[in-house]
């Protein structure tokens, strides 16, 4: 049996509405606004009949109020007056009214518009429910037809079509443009079935690092697209690539393929590299071959290149100044400083050059603990961290290369040296370190590993 609500102040009203109605529908009786409202805070009705004229709130406050409740705004409500003039009529639709019954009642009226109210209410229910399901089973097939069949990932046409959505609406973000370097030589020398196994595994890897509001995107072949919703920092996108890289790497190390696989990424962030999906894809694309032809396994954001034309755009030299700047010494006698970004490149150039002249190179990994294995204070990182850079320097050759690869831990590239030497220089390193950082409050771990 539905139910109806009647709101009037009117004793003689609610008993007529009761007598009227009690034997097709469940009716229930409130005098004021204020208790309509709270009978609807908890119950249920399927209509409601409203009087305009009452005490304290009125029809149309009342209706206000009923709109702002959620579960409530889309009851019918007809409103009772014994106002028949145009003005009133047209105030009754314009606060939302689905009808109203002008006073005195006439019985069979009120239950006929009542009756064909709640026919109009089922059926717009029942309409609004087939079209919610239709829009879902649209967007599932929407969704299916935009996913990459083998790893589940966004395709391409699916990725651009939301990208250029989100920047539309004002969200910032960058995509980063991955690529599985010699991937071929695993499909020719392992078979696709294993080819296929590495791009899902590729997949999943970049599934482990996303945040909420990434996408994720396989364009195709070993070619993937990752777009970093909001404005996230270089130092954030920095950390972000290099764990990609290093996890990859790791994980095709572990399938045992010697095929020198490894992974190159570029970066290009909005608005500089691009405001559209398009122009930001063609720029992480020209940063990705920047790091193709400097020894792939890297990564290269696109303004890096372009801050670093422009800067020598305006200086036209010659042959004897380009080799002047080219051997220019910087101070000191120590190892050699670089940022991150510049040790994977010049790290991959050693690569080769060992690899042609059979060369001992050697790599140490310092990282800084706190006590007990536990985390470190901040400023008592950093301080450690400064002063174990100050150690590196100092114990090593100008032909050494340093850098600090986080906010803990800094990588050193011994040349021309082996195991044996190694040990004793990063015996060296640690002693030195002891001596600049008495204090004990943080503990020097080291790995090393020949190149």
């Amino acid at each position: 049996m539905k139910t109806v609500l009647a709101v009037d102040d009117d004793n003689v009203n609610l008993a007529t509405t009761r007598e009227v109605l009690s034997g097709t529908y469940k009716v229930i009786l409130v005098k004021k606004g204020q208790q309509a409202l709270s009978y609807l805070e908890n119950g249920e009705c399927d209509v409601i009949l409203l009087d305009i004229n009452m005490p304290e709130m009125d029809g149309f406050e009342v209706m206000r109020r009923i709109r702002q409740m959620d579960k409530c705004k889309d009851i019918p409500v007809i409103f009772l007056t014994g106002d028949t003039d145009s003005e009133t009529e047209a105030r009754c639709f314009k606060e939302g009214a689905i009808d109203f019954i002008a006073k005195p009642f006439v019985p069979a009226v009120m239950l006929h518009r009542i009756g064909r109210i709640l026919e109009l209410d089922e059926l717009r229910r029942g309409l609004a429910n087939r079209l919610e399901q239709k829009i879902r089973e649209v967007s599932d097939i929407k969704s299916r037809t935009g996913r990459d069949a083998l790893t589940g990932l966004w395709n391409r046409e699916y990725t651009e079509d939301a990208v250029n959505s989100m920047l539309q609406s004002g969200t910032g973000g960058a995509v980063m443009m991955i690529d599985m370097d010699n991937f071929k030589l695993i499909n020719d020398n392992y078979g696709h079935i294993a080819g296929d196994k590495t791009l899902k595994m590729f997949a999943d890897t970049l599934r482990e690092y996303s945040v909420e509001g990434d996408v994720l995107c396989r364009i195709g072949g070993d070619e993937f697209v990752v777009f970093v919703k909001g404005t996230p920092s270089n130092s954030e996108l920095s950390r972000r690539a290099a764990d990609i890289i290093s996890d990859i790497c790791r994980k095709i190390g572990e399938c045992g393929f010697e095929t020198d696989t490894s992974v190159s990424i570029g970066i290009a962030k909005t608005p500089d590299d691009g405001t559209d999906f398009a122009s930001l894809y063609n720029s992480a694309d020209k940063a990705l071959y920047y790091v193709k032809q400097n020894g792939k396994n890297s990564y290269h954001f696109f303004s890096d290149r372009l801050a670093a034309e422009s800067d020598r755009s305006g200086h036209i030299i010659d042959i004897k100044y380009l080799r002047e700047i080219m051997n220019r010494e910087d101070g000191g006698n120590g190892s050699y400083q670089l940022e991150f970004d510049s040790f994977h490149h010049v790290y991959n150039f050693i690569r080769r050059f060992v690899e042609r002249g059979h060369k001992d190179v050697q790599i140490l990994l310092f990282t800084i603990n706190g006590e007990n294995g536990g985390e470190p204070e901040e400023e008592e990182l950093e301080q450690a961290v400064g002063l174990l850079e100050q150690a590196i320097f100092t114990c090593l050759r100008r032909s050494d290369i340093s850098t600090r690869y986080s906010g803990r831990q800094v990588v050193v590239i011994l040349m021309d040296v082996t195991t044996e030497n190694c040990d004793m220089v990063r015996e060296r390193i640690t002693e030195n370190f002891g001596k600049l950082y008495p204090d004990g409050k943080v503990t020097l771990e080291c790995g090393i590993a020949s190149l």
